[in-house]
């Protein structure tokens, strides 16, 4: 057992529970503030005066809490996204702040929508995409936001992925993925013209690279660009002359958040997520702004929120080790005045540092990833938990986990990498992953295990390996393909056979397909080679405990993954766990289920890693 016991246990409802506040907004006149915080455990839309603390809740939700919102232009409605049970069918929802009276303005069964546009120059509209037609296809519709009348103004053609307006919000852009993997940026003059092809993009370059939006002209469009470079540049592209500008870039690093002036579209500033977060100033007029904002807090910094007149802002700050702090920044007196953490009695703990680590992987590929060790132990021989990414196709990031501070306070060590395939670091980097699931890709996982007993950090004979999704996945290979690495193995919404998961994408993905044929492999014509990637048709090489954490409604990864090889593990008499959660999806967005999962996989852990345990 690891001695923590000069280490306050922190209680798995300040980690895992509801935040008490979060994802301030300001009004877009600047005068009132918007967050969400529970009501009855359920998180809600509140509403009060900037310069005042008497706050309401002004939205009514009791299920699954609100989660995504936003001010409406119009200063007058609260927007938010609502699915059921984590199905993703998420609806479009109106709360009227006069009247109190929330509006479901996309009532639709089985159907998605997803927000191409709002802009404060057109208070009253906005720009849905909808599959009510076609599941597999989202059309482009103009909503008047006062009577709810939805307009239909751009047709799917078949293949388009994805659409952008331009800055009088009229959809004169669109995506499509290619058969081979690739995509391509069509472009039309006018609503009703006739759409062509602007640029087209390699399967090589797809992931780093997109369109980010229309200037204010509407003659040129900034993107993002990794044609003629390894990562994804900001570049500006003339509709008619072809003309490129590079307006950032950096030779490992994809461009990450891009800030836009909200009245000339000009860029103003780009982040790269190095090993930290960086920004890049490009407009001279917010320098004092940034120079300024960087001594309000320690940590990476985002700005969240800006009112029309762009006098105030709403900066949040990430930390490794304490809550997220939300500032106001008043722009004309260059003052911040703090607001709240999201979590403040985490500050009453003592929470472990992450630091950023690199290796080499066995063929010679820069590994990057983030180490937390368990505060004021020896890093010695310490039992591990191996923490993997979902995606793949994303990254972890420097900053306040509650995953991380968990494990470091039961007293493991923490390790993040990110294994090839992982974005961010350009596409080389991206495209050694290709095909490489359970392969190359798990080789990282692997390599990062010996690096850190290497290191003398981590017991050999306590490691565990864990994670979601993706990392769900790679849980699942860890105990199939390489059983005498790890001790335990803990997988949420995990695939367990790439061929069934590849054949049951959901509807809204089917544009996506021909990337995960480019990248995982096709089931048609691959079948045998799927097969050797996938976990299930290894489980009699299972030699460790298994947890394995479902969700019953996820459209991603449907519940069959789980309980194919729940099924197999039981027929060999495998030990195993199994947690099945009816009103849940890709993840557990109700606090009570999170709780229930985070107190198994705390017990399991315990059994095997030998950690401490909250009763």
């Amino acid at each position: 057992m690891v001695s923590l016991s000069h280490v306050e246990l922190v209680p798995r409802k300040v980690l895992f529970g509801n935040p008490v506040k979060t994802s301030p907004r300001i009004s877009p006149d600047g005068t009132r503030l918007a967050y969400l915080a529970p009501v009855n455990d359920v998180l809600n839309v509140w509403v009060g005066s900037v310069s005042g603390d008497a706050f309401e809740p002004v939205t009514q939700d009791s299920d699954r809490g609100v989660r995504f919102y936003s001010w409406a232009a119009d200063n007058t409605h609260i927007l938010y996204i609502q699915d059921i049970g984590g199905n993703e069918n998420w609806r479009l929802y109106a709360t009227n702040l006069e009247t109190k009276e929330t509006r479901d303005l996309t009532p639709f069964e089985n159907v998605q929508v997803r927000v191409i546009e709002h802009d404060k120059h057109f208070p009253n509209e906005l720009l849905l995409g909808i599959n009510k037609e076609n599941p597999q296809l989202h059309d482009a519709y103009h909503l008047d936001l006062a009577t709810g009348a939805l307009t239909l103004v751009a047709k799917n053609p078949g293949d388009f992925s994805g659409w952008l307006a331009d800055r009088q919000l009229k959809v004169r852009g669109a995506t499509k993925t290619t058969a081979d993997g690739g995509s391509e940026l069509l472009i039309r003059d006018t609503e009703q013209g006739e759409w062509r092809k602007l640029i087209s993009w390699s399967a090589e370059d797809s992931l780093n690279s997109g369109p980010i939006g229309f200037t204010l002209d509407g003659q040129a469009l900034y993107l993002e660009d990794s044609r003629n470079a390894n990562a994804g540049r900001l570049v500006k592209l003339n509709i008619d002359t072809g003309e490129l500008t590079v307006l950032a870039e950096d030779s490992q690093y994809d461009v990450g958040n891009v800030m836009l002036h909200p009245d000339t579209y000009e860029v103003q500033a780009v982040a790269f997520n190095r090993d930290r977060t960086e920004w890049t100033v490009l407009d001279k007029s917010i320098q004092v702004d940034f120079d300024r904002i960087r001594d309000i807090h320690q940590g990476d910094f985002f700005i969240n929120s800006r009112d029309d007149a762009d006098a105030t802002w709403i900066v949040m700050f990430t930390v490794d080790n304490g809550p997220v702090p939300f500032y106001i920044y008043d722009r004309k007196a260059q003052r911040a005045t703090f607001l709240f953490d999201n979590q403040p009695a985490l500050s009453q703990y003592t929470l472990a540092h992450t630091q950023p680590i690199t290796f080499t992987s066995r063929d010679g590929l820069t590994i990057h990833g983030y180490l937390t060790l368990p505060v004021g132990v020896a890093p010695e021989k310490l039992p591990m938990v191996l923490h993997v990414h979902g995606g793949p196709w994303a990254r972890d990031a420097w900053g306040y986990n509650s995953e991380v501070q968990w494990l470091a306070n039961r007293g493991y060590v923490c390790l993040k990498v990110n294994y090839r395939g992982s974005t961010g670091y350009g596409k080389q980097f991206l495209n050694a992953g290709n095909k490489e699931w359970g392969a190359k890709m798990h080789d990282d996982l692997v390599d990062a295990v010996h690096w850190a007993i290497q290191q003398g950090i981590a017991d050999r004979k306590r490691v565990a390996i864990y994670g979601g999704s993706y990392g769900g996945y790679a849980a699942l290979v860890g105990a199939t393909f390489t059983p005498d690495l790890f001790c335990c193995a803990v997988d949420i919404v995990g695939p367990s056979n790439l061929i069934t998961l590849i054949k049951t994408i959901p509807p809204y993905w089917a544009t996506m397909v021909a990337q995960f044929l480019h990248r995982v492999g096709n089931p048609d014509s691959e079948e045998e080679f799927l097969k050797s990637r996938s976990p299930l048709f290894k489980v009699d090489q299972i030699k460790i405990p298994m947890l394995i954490a479902q969700g019953a409604n996820d459209p991603r990864v449907k519940q069959a993954e789980s309980e194919q090889i729940v099924e197999a593990m039981k027929s060999k008499g495998i030990k195993y766990e199994y947690l099945l959660f009816p009103d849940e999806g890709h993840g557990f967005a109700k606090p009570e289920n999170r709780l229930k999962f985070y107190a198994a996989a705390e017990k399991f852990l315990t059994t095997y890693l030998g950690g401490r345990y909250e009763e």
